[in-house]
């Protein structure tokens, strides 16, 4: 066995690229692999460090290039909860109000929610805002390859009527966080990638998270035949679902954020603050209440889903458990859950 300090790990040194043979076999994991194509690998935090970490299958099965415990995979909406972390750090130096409408973050904008839609709307998927990206890409599948500013993809998609009162119901369309982008780019006067970096990656040592995808693992609807299965990402898409990040730059992530004052306690409790009660969602992910060995505990529940990619990153918020999943291979969101709540012997309450 090989042992880790939260120094090396989190020091993010080359010590720190954990070996999936420095520990034992978890007969919860070996058997969900067994069972189905599961590519990708698995990480169980206890305190806060790595108590198991397994790779499984191929990064990119046309080269035979196995997963690595250092592989990057794109984690989907998880990209919300890093963009919610760099607002509530904007929210913290004083340039954002979570309750401020667009029309005051975003001058130019003048659609019928300038008014009445806040950022805290905007972040909890509330805010009524229609998406009329879906409906032009219906109409146009070349769409999603058209370079367009922020400016403009917010102008052509996000500016229709409101379809409810914002605030009232829950709309999980990624157009509300093409406006956020925009937000944090006036905020800032920097491009959006600029910011995140400058704001939460770099001060994070999230040195493998971004929207670079060389070396990553590929993503496959099917492994035979192997059929790919990837989504690309225009600049003005990525908050809502553009990233890759690394199973260890996520148990970094999450211990900064939510164990080492990366935020501000206020920052921690509007992140974990439940917006929409019936879908456990808060501003950029949820939170979920679980049961282990008869004890109730609050998770961050954070998951990702892009083409063939899925991840799933659990936090436990009264101490320093975490799991992360990340698979290249199409699997359904809900079974990875199910297995995410199997390996923390976890079920699940609300």
């Amino acid at each position: 066995m090989t042992y880790w300090t939260r120094r090396n790990f989190l020091g993010g040194s080359a010590a720190a690229l954990l070996s999936a043979s420095a520990f034992a076999n978890n007969p919860v994991a070996e058997a969900f692999a067994s069972k189905q194509p599961f590519y990708g690998l698995v990480m169980l935090a206890k305190r806060g460090m790595p108590a198991y970490f397994q790779t499984f299958g191929q990064a990119n099965i046309e080269e035979s290039r196995p997963v690595r415990n250092d592989t990057a995979f794109a984690v989907g909406s998880i990209s919300k909860w890093l963009t919610s972390t760099t607002v509530l750090k904007l929210v913290e130096s004083g340039k954002l109000g979570l309750d401020d409408t667009i029309g005051k973050l975003l001058p130019w904008y003048s659609a019928d929610g300038a008014g009445k839609v806040t950022l805290r709307h905007l972040l909890s998927n509330s805010s009524g805002i229609p998406n009329q990206f879906s409906t032009a890409l219906k109409a146009d599948p070349t769409l999603r390859n058209l370079p367009l500013s922020t400016r403009q993809a917010v102008e052509r998609f996000c500016s229709g009527d409101l379809i409810f009162t914002p605030g009232s119901r829950f709309d999980y369309v990624s157009t509300n966080w093409y406006i956020v982008i925009g937000i944090i780019e006036e905020a800032t006067g920097l491009p959006y990638q600029q910011a995140m970096r400058a704001i939460t990656l770099d001060p994070l040592k999230l040195s493998a998270t971004g929207t670079d995808r060389t070396g990553a693992a590929e993503a496959y609807a099917s492994i035979t035949p192997p059929a790919r299965k990837v989504d690309l990402h225009q600049p003005y898409m990525i908050a809502s679902g553009g990233y890759y990040s690394t199973a260890n730059d996520l148990l970094r992530a999450a211990r900064a954020i939510f164990n080492e004052g990366f935020l501000s306690p206020q920052s921690v409790q509007a992140l974990t603050h439940i917006e929409v009660p019936s879908e456990n969602y808060t501003l950029g992910g949820r939170v979920k209440t679980l049961n282990i060995d008869g004890q109730r505990h609050r998770f961050a529940w954070e998951t990702g889903r892009t083409g063939g990619y899925r991840s799933v990153l659990g936090h436990r918020l009264d101490g320093e458990d975490t799991v992360i999943i990340l698979n290249n291979t199409d699997l359904s969101q809900k079974a990875l859950d199910e297995f995410a709540y199997d390996l923390m012997h976890a079920t699940v309450v609300t």
